[in-house]
């Protein structure tokens, strides 16, 4: 069973974190742009039990890759830390029409840019998302590593968001529709 274990920060400054990771000689893996479709029954079961269920579409220097992940409930930790299960497909498509015909469907269509770096033994994502903002998230091995980590970029006073982005985006479009 694979582990995902990460603290989420939203911070006012992507550059500034990218400056104090070169500063500390994290090395610079990638930039992607992700779409992530987000799936769940007619009676959002998933949601209602902090479930997820995701089609990733993700471009890299021209290339594209599509990945299936299910995630499960947050565990109970210092920070954000659930079952991930995650495979790589090659044909979409094929993938959403299975999900439709379990009786999925589509929710939420989250696009985000993320410029990817290593440091240590954590990976820290640079997330930019429309209505939300700049995100980091710092995935690591276990808890010392990610605090190390979180520290290292100044980032230690900054409180760790346990919402998904899908959470957050639909609680600031409620928002929007309220006004």
């Amino acid at each position: 069973m694979c582990i995902e274990l990460e603290a989420k920060l939203k911070v006012s400054s992507l550059p500034e974190v990218e400056q104090k990771l070169a500063e500390f000689g994290a090395y610079f893996q990638a930039e992607q742009l992700q779409t992530d479709i987000f799936f769940d029954d007619a009676n959002s079961t998933l949601t209602a039990t902090d479930r997820c269920l995701r089609l990733r579409r993700q471009l890299v220097e021209g290339g594209e890759e599509f990945f299936l992940t299910y995630k499960g409930a947050k565990e109970k930790s210092n920070f954000k830390k659930r079952q991930e299960i995650e495979i790589e497909i090659t044909d979409a498509e094929a993938a959403q029409k299975l999900l439709s015909a379990l009786g999925y469907e589509k929710v939420l269509v989250v696009e985000k840019k993320r410029r990817l770096w290593q440091l240590g033994r954590c990976e820290v994502a640079l997330d930019q998302l429309p209505l939300l903002g700049g995100f980091v998230e710092i995935e690591g091995p276990n808890n010392e590593e990610i605090a190390d980590a979180q520290q290292k970029l100044g980032l230690a006073e900054l409180p760790h968001i346990e919402k998904g982005y899908t959470q957050l985006i639909k609680e600031e479009q409620e928002k929007t529709t309220e006004i």
